[in-house]
């Protein structure tokens, strides 16, 4: 720490010194007019005389992330936001004044430079600078080793850092971005209406979850921070919006690990006049769709295996996905104290009050889900666990739904919506139920809802994808801190 304040009292003096020469050491008034990825892909094939004759000069701005001094001359690399430029900066080029001051500029400090292409005797693009100026002064030194810092709770904490020192991390957020903004021009296509819904809601519905809580004073309310949009998207297509689709943030006060973070992005989107079955269809379309165009291929790598993202993917029931990979029967699995049996068996420590849908819930999560590599839709989960989807007209025991799951993980949850507002209260009521005996997710009764489905809701489809569990599979990311810029944490021990 001693010797980090003597660095910041050498930086802050040079600061005086700076003034003192009348240079601003935060100036605004340097105009850039290129990027070093338009400087490399304009000249990256000219050789050294084609660069010679060329006449251009170019205004590039970036951060210096490393120098080499040799006395009267000096190669900096310089990044800025698409890449890395190295610049040779020679005192008989800026003049001895420029360059007395250039010698006092430090790693981490931002410059402009105005320079014409060249190579150097190792043949590697560079620009000759004519003029170099500082513009931000750089208080703090880069972390030691920073030229791919690792320390993980420094690249979470300090994104900034993180963003300066690993350019494949760069890489995944642009990444993100490509994937978010070809969802929505795919959803745009497919005739979608992209809307909003509050974030602040006086009932905390459309999942089972435990909300974050707030307090608006105007209105000496409480109102919860949005846990799913669903119930809004579904009051729009009672409106007569046949489709609908959000792309935002959700909140969920449950832990935090590499696959949750409380506060999430999902694309939520509806169709009227559709099915479940509908949607698994659109669902491998989309996906792949994305897939291919971020990464090239059908095919890609993740962890230490590779996803075949290639349709049509596996369907299997949910009791289906237990026999084959739990060993059991599906006659167990009808029976609910087999069941508890055969899940006692597997170590799981359960309620002995627990319903038999949760129960079969439960199994699922400790013997199938590791297992769904290669993309799986499980269909037919029990009613008692899917409080917002329309029962199967064959066996109301199961609802029209499925879980769409990759690389052992959930990425989308979609069902046939349950547009009876007579069955719908009673759900709502069960889940009341629920929650006095101490389920903190248990869903709220939502009155205006029931009377929304009372005017008519069309037959209606509905699913969530996970941006972020997408990213992760798209960018080989194995925790979701990964792909999220700024990741809750623990406060900063001091």
């Amino acid at each position: 720490m001693e010797e980090l304040n003597e660095l910041l009292q050498q930086r802050r003096d040079k600061i005086d010194t700076f003034q003192a020469a009348g240079i601003n050491p935060f100036a605004n008034d340097f105009s850039v007019n290129h990027t070093a990825r338009q400087i490399h892909a304009a000249h990256g094939a000219d050789d050294k005389q084609k660069l010679e004759e060329t006449e251009v000069e170019y205004r590039i701005g970036g951060r210096i992330i490393a120098r080499r001094d040799f006395g009267k001359a000096a190669f900096l690399q310089l990044q800025d936001g698409s890449g890395i430029m190295q610049i040779y900066v020679a005192r008989n080029q800026v003049g001895e004044e420029f360059f007395d001051h250039f010698k006092k500029f430090d790693i981490g400090d931002i410059v402009g430079v105005v320079g014409a292409p060249f190579r150097t005797k190792t043949d590697e693009l560079s620009l000759r600078a004519a003029e170099i100026r500082l513009l931000t002064k750089s208080l703090l030194p880069l972390p030691e080793k920073w030229h791919g810092l690792t320390d993980v709770e420094t690249r979470y904490r300090q994104r900034y850092l993180d963003l300066i020192a690993n350019p494949e991390v760069r890489e995944v957020f642009r990444k993100r971005s490509q994937i978010v903004n070809l969802i929505r021009e795919y959803m745009l296509d497919s005739d979608y209406l992209e809307v909003e819904t509050p974030m602040m809601q006086q009932v905390a519905g459309g999942a089972t979850a435990k909300p974050f809580v707030t307090h608006h004073n105007t209105l000496d309310m409480d109102l919860f921070l949005r846990i799913a949009p669903e119930l809004y998207l579904k009051r729009l297509v009672v409106g007569g919006f046949d489709r609908v689709f959000e792309i935002n943030r959700n909140f969920r006060n449950e832990g935090i690990s590499i696959q949750h973070n409380p506060e999430f992005t999902m694309m939520e989107f509806y169709r009227a006049y559709a099915t479940y079955d509908d949607l698994m269809d659109f669902t491998e379309e989309l996906i792949s769709h994305v897939a291919n165009k971020v990464c090239g291929s059908m095919v890609i790598p993740y962890g230490d295996k590779d996803v075949d993202l290639t349709p049509p993917w596996d369907r299997l029931t949910l009791k289906e996905s237990i026999v084959k990979y739990g060993s059991a029967d599906m006659t167990v699995l009808d029976d609910r104290e087999k069941s508890l049996a055969y899940a006692q068996s597997l170590g799981l420590e359960l309620e002995s009050r627990i319903g038999h849908g949760k129960l079969l819930a439960e199994i699922f999560d400790e013997v199938v889900e590791p297992n769904l590599w290669q993309p799986t839709f499980i269909t037919e989960y029990p009613t008692e666990i899917s409080p917002l989807s329309r029962k199967n007209d064959q066996n109301p025991e199961v609802v029209d739904r499925f879980e769409l799951f990759i690389v052992g993980r959930e990425l989308a949850n979609a069902f046939s919506e349950l547009n009876n507002p007579l069955d719908q209260q009673e759900r709502f009521l069960h889940q009341l139920e629920e929650k006095a005996a101490g389920d903190e997710e248990a869903h709220e009764m939502d009155e205006d809802y029931i009377r929304a489905l009372e005017y008519g809701l069309p037959p209606t489809a509905g699913e969530g994808i996970g941006i972020d569990r997408l990213v992760m599979l798209l960018t080989n990311s194995a925790s979701i801190r990964d792909v999220i810029l700024f990741p809750q944490l623990r406060p900063e021990i001091s």
